[in-house]
């Protein structure tokens, strides 16, 4: 076996995969699966701004898993890589030099270890969204794959759309035959022969995190910035103390910093009010304004929506909440927002009792839901035909969805541009000979002995 490394450092957290393939098989498809995956402790390494050498310090844990997980004599050969996303954009617009400090800090940690470290990079919103559409296609076999004979197939099927949400961005990723009117969305791919024109958009300040943020700087500023103010969107029976300074502290609140001192303290109260809550939310967006044919929001072109999408990350665990935890099914956009509107409705002690382990995210599963509901619907244009489409999903079998494989897979050249020859494994084709071999060798044996059966039986006559 042969492993890779990808260390997929987050807004909110850093996560490790390391993946495995069988060596003499290194271009076929479905083969690369997850070996292992760690989590690191702590918050995502934009975090660590004030202080970029903790930032490296935190993937010790986990790279010392790696030294565990991956055969020692298989260390100096396993490419190593790490990718930062929307956490470090934002970081990167905020203070640049900083950004880079904590890149080199990371990075002078990772070449402490003794695996092939190939770099630390920022990823671009597009980099994020079509890795993450690769990654699902590839673990689908939706581009190409083996048939028993061990001949390449290519299967004909329709790629999948991609949607990830993170805790700063969501990107939304699928194959179009339409006219993409902005150069900046469409992405051409030739994968094992095939070609592929995609289109894809990452909305900064679109993931999970980020929303919460803008929220909170929405209704403060709705209420002049009272020392008290009523939050729809958290359950009745819930209040919190924050400091201004938790919320300007990006910038994606930052044009709507007040002049209050930061150090100041705001207590929000929860209200539970659903339609007050979409109404806060919806205003996160501009639908009004498009230069193109047509657009999803923001002034951001969008083809229509066609085929079917596998959402996951924060997409995945805000569905898989509302179905295990609130018991109540998603099939079409209004089982979402009836669901949303229940989970606004529902108190704080009725949450707490219905999914304790969960206290931390819990006061904000109405706001991340009705988000859900509000970007799907009326940002990404899917409809009671199209909706249903959507499987929220965190695997596929035993690996993860999101960029890092698809990273990977980029990096070391795993997905090669024209179409393999038809017949690369020797080892597999080998076994498929010496099964047909055997197969054909019993059944001339089974026809031997009828002869010599009803021969002896016409002797005996």
């Amino acid at each position: 076996l042969q492993y890779g490394i990808v260390l997929d450092a987050g807004s909110s957290h850093t996560a490790m995969f390391i993946y495995k393939w069988p060596a003499d098989k290194e271009n076929d498809t479905g083969v690369v699966s997850e070996h292992s995956m760690c989590d690191v402790e702590g918050p995502g390494i934009s975090s660590y701004s004030s202080n970029p050498p903790a930032a490296g310090t935190s993937l010790e844990h986990c790279l010392n898993q790696a030294l565990r997980d991956v055969p020692k004599e298989k260390h100096t050969g396993t490419p190593l890589y790490l990718g930062a996303t929307a956490g470090m954009r934002l970081l990167n617009i905020a203070d640049p030099q900083v950004s880079d400090a904590v890149l080199r800090a990371v990075a002078a940690t990772l070449k402490m270890y003794p695996f092939d470290f190939r770099g630390a990079k920022i990823l671009s919103g597009e980099e994020e969204g079509v890795f993450g559409w690769v990654t699902a296609n590839y673990l689908l076999e939706n581009f190409i794959k083996r048939g028993w004979l061990g001949e390449w197939i290519q299967p004909q099927k329709k790629t999948l759309g991609a949607m990830d949400f993170g805790g700063a961005s969501t990107q939304i990723t699928f194959e179009t035959t339409d006219m993409i009117e902005n150069p900046r969305n469409e992405v051409g791919l030739k994968l094992y022969g095939q070609a592929y024109k995609v289109y894809t958009h990452s909305f900064l300040c679109y993931g999970r995190d980020q929303v919460l943020k803008r929220l909170l700087s929405k209704l403060l500023q709705a209420e002049s910035y009272q020392e008290t103010v009523s939050h729809p969107c958290w359950p009745m029976g819930y209040n919190k103390s924050l400091l201004l300074s938790s919320i300007y502290d990006s910038p994606c609140t930052e044009k709507e910093r007040p002049s209050l001192a930061l150090n100041t303290t705001v207590t929000l109260v929860g209200s539970g009010n659903g339609n007050l809550c979409a109404l806060h939310i919806s205003k996160l967006f501009d639908f009004n304004n498009c230069s193109f044919s047509r657009c999803s929001f923001d002034g951001v072109f969008q083809p229509e929506v066609s085929g079917n999408f596998i959402a996951f990350s924060a997409f995945f665990y805000t569905v898989d909440f509302i179905q295990t935890v609130m018991g109540r099914p998603v099939h079409l956009p209004s089982d979402l927002k009836n669901a949303a509107d229940t989970i606004c409705a529902t108190s704080w002690s009725e949450l707490l009792q219905k999914a304790p382990k969960l206290e931390k995210r819990l006061p904000d599963y109405c706001a991340v839901s009705t988000f859900v509901y509000l970007l799907t619907t009326k940002g990404y244009s899917f409809n009671n035909h199209s909706f249903p489409n959507i499987a929220f999903q965190k695997k596929v079998g035993e690996t993860s969805i999101g960029w890092a494989l698809g990273y990977m897979l980029n990096l070391t050249n795993m997905i090669p541009a024209e179409k393999p020859s038809s017949h690369k494994s020797i080892l597999y084709n080998n076994w498929v000979i010496l099964i047909l071999l055997f197969v054909v060798t019993t059944l001339i044996s089974l026809v031997t002995a009828i002869c010599l059966l009803r021969h002896s039986k016409s002797s005996i006559i």
